[in-house]
């Protein structure tokens, strides 16, 4: 969840550029801000909410904004938390304590500029929002719609991460802060602070300033969910004669496995087995439970040096970084429930074949103790200068260089039994499973457990780039064209990926490990699922500090004979060049502003394909594309407070880099389906292209007041989805699972989609409220999305079939946000609350008989925020996030077969935090 900084505000928002002056490649290019002539006094969250609804009301494109309410403070901790409330914004998966997923309008591949600068975690196209740290955050600017002069990729839109610099002060400042925040789940306290100085001088060579911007949290967490596993079918009770099958058998064959609608769960349906019809009923694999303990720590920094020698020209030097440690403890407890030795009861939801509860008897089951390690390193190092052509235009260059790596290992080791007998009901109530054993204390036993597998994996990914960039521009007064502008843009990308794994089996009683090696949890979802609250299994720190100790267990290499493996290595240039031009021309009257461009794009990319599955063999590959993409705005002033909008742009989404790699990653048959699974990307990936329209109408009813609406609709073709083929693949080396057939998903441009919608929203500070309710105010807005792409449907060899349709991942089609805030006197606060409707999350691997789209239940977060500003330089918060508690659900179902009763899924408890801190600011 969103945990918030200190609040703050000594300082008053300026009402901000005018129009024109803020694109993509233009953030990069701003040194000394250029101010509206009117100026709004108003400070703390009264200041970042008026600041944002002017950044959209001057800007020529459709633009949200965040605006810090003062220094180093933003109303979130990190910046996919202060997105949540920004209109046509949705984010999920906030396990951990907070959410990592973002999409603007339904799309989840936002550009990423800081500064204005493209930046990307390691070979990943994209970058990592929330190992951005809020406190080092001046304003972030959300483009709904894009012009000529930002970067091309990104359908979603443009994020632009803006920092400060020293020449946003008069002179010397000093600012920090200092929090503890209280994870209810994991019962753990966390720091976060950060500090910033700046100063600036006046010299003999001109005017000089630097500052230094440092952050620092860590989070210890706790992640607990339960989940009833994925449908196969068994035989009923009394299958028929000739068929070979004892009662409630488990059908391993005479049925495809991943249909998108799974199998039919009317009553009597059958599966051809034997060459006989039998019926079947359709019953969960297994049952299972995760308690992951989890600590995440986020150091990062923003230094810069600006150097006006005189009024015409800056020089900007700059160095960001940001990192992530991160290690989680996942303890897993699964047992399987598909045994048909001594068969038990068995009940049926009514009207189905679908198994609600059932007894079983002699079942498999394994604890996996899983420890995991991730590590991100990502610098930018940036010069920027610009040169005024007298009061007319200006010139400017920017070079920057960045370098980001990110490494992961994994080690788990499984300890495996045979239990006397389980009872399971797949949904207890409210979607949540509820299992238990003969004797549960049996789980906490570390006799009865037999040391089975380890895993043993590890992964490096490194990601660089060197871009160049010039743009120019010149203005009149008067005339039809009011601007003119051109820049060009060199991009050179470098991307490599590692990786190392192997695994084992041992066969030892776990009682045999030392004491300090073994792990009882205790209190798992105690007041939440009706489940196991212990199990013991091997401890995942014992796993990390004894790694070479427990290979040697297995026979396996140790530490000074492992090396990680080359998977590819790609290098991809982008030359960019456009011209665009504003014009301004009255009609009725009234000034109807327009803007137009076009951007040329040629990319080339080489890469080198490694296959760890036959001996490193290398494969090379190389691509070439180019492309135009027009675009287009006008803006008209029906009256001085009422104004239409209008915007067509095209935009491209480039293939992750593993995508295009075509070597293999497999899995062996860990479920007992008689097949593994595995992965492999397609060389001759194609961009994504999408047609953008926009239409805008906005009413600024009162100076820090405004309704708006957006209509807007995306036509995109060449869509990546998966695609899954069975493939023979011999001497594949895996041992947990030893399999030579595996199902092999591929992603591929196999299909073309719409989105449109509808966003509306409302920012209202009336200044005509009485007394104490003066300083009442409200933002909200609500988003309503619908998206349709065609899926095609394959049969087991990969051949398509035929095609469906499914709405896009991610989507909601209903949501909205609603911000109640006070700022009065020495007082501050907000109340912030987040919905939004189900959505399709993901299609499942293609392995069992359920219906493939996974959905998310709704999701809500409701959070507060209390300042008192003790002193106009010390102010004290207290915060609190998901205050009703809400849990992140999901379920099958793909076009109308399944729902959140018969095929839920998991159940995963969000955390409550609560912070406490203060802050303070000197100027």
């Amino acid at each position: 969840m969103a945990f918030k900084p200190i609040t703050f505000c000594t300082t008053s928002v300026l009402a901000l550029t005018l129009a024109g002056a803020a694109h993509g490649q233009d953030a990069a290019n701003s040194g000394v801000s250029d101010t509206d002539a009117q100026e709004i006094i108003v400070t703390g969250v009264k200041a970042s909410i008026i600041g944002a609804l002017n950044v959209r009301k001057e800007s020529t494109q459709i633009v949200d904004s965040i605006v810090a309410e003062d220094v180093g403070k933003l109303p979130d901790n990190n910046v996919v938390e202060a997105l949540q409330r920004v209109t046509g914004v949705q984010v999920t998966d906030r396990a951990g304590g907070e959410a990592a997923t973002i999409t603007i309008r339904g799309l989840a591949d936002p550009l990423t500029t800081l500064n204005g600068r493209n930046v990307f975690t390691a070979a990943n196209q994209s970058f990592a929002l929330q190992d951005i740290s809020a406190n080092l955050v001046k304003q972030i600017d959300i483009y709904k719609t894009r012009a000529a002069d930002q970067i091309e990729t990104g359908l979603a839109g443009q994020i632009d991460v803006k920092t400060r610099r020293p020449f946003d002060f008069d002179g010397f400042a000093i600012s920090g802060l200092a929090r503890g925040i209280y994870n209810e789940q994991a019962d753990t306290y966390n720091p976060n602070v950060a500090l910033l100085v700046s100063d600036r001088w006046e010299t003999g060579i001109g005017d000089i300033g630097l500052l230094a911007n440092v952050s620092w949290s860590k989070t210890k967490y706790r992640n607990m969910s339960t989940t009833a596993g994925a449908f196969v079918p068994f035989a009923t009770e009394n299958p028929p004669a000739g068929s070979g099958l004892g009662p409630l058998e488990r059908m391993f064959s005479g049925w495809q496995p991943g249909l998108d609608y799974g199998l039919p769960t009317e009553p009597g349906s059958t599966i051809n087995y034997n060459g006989v019809d039998v019926p079947y009923y359709l019953s969960r694999d297994a049952v299972f439970s995760s308690d992951l303990y989890g600590e995440r720590e986020r150091p990062s920094a923003n230094i810069a040096l600006q150097w006006a020698p005189n009024s015409s020209s800056v020089y900007t030097a700059e160095v960001f970084y940001a990192g992530f440690r991160g290690h989680t403890f996942n303890s897993l407890q699964f047992s399987f429930v598909d045994w048909w030795g001594n068969p038990g009861p068995v009940e049926l939801y009514d009207g189905t074949n679908i198994v609600k509860s059932r007894t079983v008897d002699d079942v498999y089951g394994f604890n996996s103790g899983d420890y995991a390690t991730n590590r991100t390193d990502s610098y930018v190092y940036a010069l920027n200068g610009q040169w005024d052509l007298g009061d007319r235009g200006k010139i400017v260059g920017d070079v920057a260089y960045q370098t980001s790596t990110n490494k992961t290992s994994f080690l788990a080791m499984r300890t495996d039994r045979v239990a006397s007998q389980i009872t399971a009901d797949f949904n207890a109530g409210g979607g949540i499973p509820s299992y238990h054993f003969a004797d549960d204390s049996l789980l906490a036993d570390p006799s009865v457990w037999n040391i089975a597998q380890f895993y043993d994996n590890a992964n490096k990914n490194k990601g660089s780039a060197i871009t160049a960039t010039l743009d120019g521009y010149y203005t009149w007064d008067e005339g039809f064209i009011r601007r003119v502008k051109a820049g060009l843009r060199y991009d050179d990308r470098k991307a490599s990926s590692y990786v190392r794994s192997q695994d084992g089996y041992l066969g030892a009683s776990l009682s045999t490990l030392p004491e300090e090696a073994l792990f009882t949890n205790s209190g798992f979802m105690k007041g939440i699922a009706d489940v196991p609250r212990s199990w013991v299994l091997p401890s995942g720190s014992w796993l990390a500090g004894n790694a070479d100790y427990v290979r040697g267990l297995y026979g396996l290499p140790t530490s000074d004979a492992l090396s990680l493996a080359k998977t590819f290595d790609i290098d991809e240039v982008t030359m960019t060049a456009y011209v665009m031009a504003d014009a301004e021309v009255s009609i009725f009257g009234r000034p109807l502003q327009l803007e137009g461009g076009v951007r040329y794009v040629a990319v080339t990319t080489d890469s080198n394909f490694f296959d760890r599955y036959n001996a490193g063999a290398q494969t090379r590959s190389g691509s070439q594309s180019e492309k135009f993409l027009p675009s287009f705005t006008a803006k008209y002033e029906i009256t001085p407070n009422l104004r239409l909008r209008f915007n067509y742009g095209e935009t491209l989404r480039r293939p992750n880099f593993g995508d295009i790699n075509p070597n293999y990653s497999l899995t062996g048959d860990l479920t007992n389906v008689g097949y593994g699974s595995g992965s492999a990307g397609t060389a001759d990936l194609k961009p994504t292209h999408s047609k953008n329209y926009d239409l805008a109408l906005e009413w600024y009813f009162e100076r820090n007041s405004a309704i708006y609406v957006t209509g807007f609709r995306r036509e995109i073709q060449g869509l990546v989805v998966p695609l899954t083929v069975m493939e023979y693949i011999p001497n594949n080396g895996i041992v947990a699972g030893a399999t030579d057939y595996f199902a092999i998903t591929r992603p591929v441009n196999a299909s073309n989609g719409v989105l449109k919608g509808v966003e509306v929203g409302m920012t209202y500070f009336p200044n005509y409220l009485p007394s104490i309710l003066n300083g009442l105010g409200f933002q909200g807005s609500l988003t309503v999305l619908d998206s349709k792409q065609n899926i095609p449907m394959t049969d087991s060899a990969g051949n398509i079939t035929g095609e469906t349709t499914s709405q896009f991942f991610n989507v909601s089609k209903f949501s909205y946000n609603a911000t109640l805030a006070y700022d009065r006197g020495p007082f501050n606060a907000r109340v912030s609350y987040v919905w939004r409707q189900g959505f399709l999350h993901n299609n499942e691997a293609r392995l069992f008989a359920n219906p493939i789209g996974v959905w998310f239940k709704p999701e809500e977060s409701l959070d507060v925020q209390l300042t008192w500003n003790v002193t106009d330089r010390i102010g004290l918060t207290f915060d609190a996030t998901n205050l009703t508690k809400s849990k992140q659900q999901n379920y099958y179902k793909f076009g109308d077969v399944g729902n959140a009763q018969q095929f839920n899924l998991g159940t995963l408890q969000l955390a409550r935090t609560f912070a406490v801190g203060a802050r303070f600011t000197f100027d």
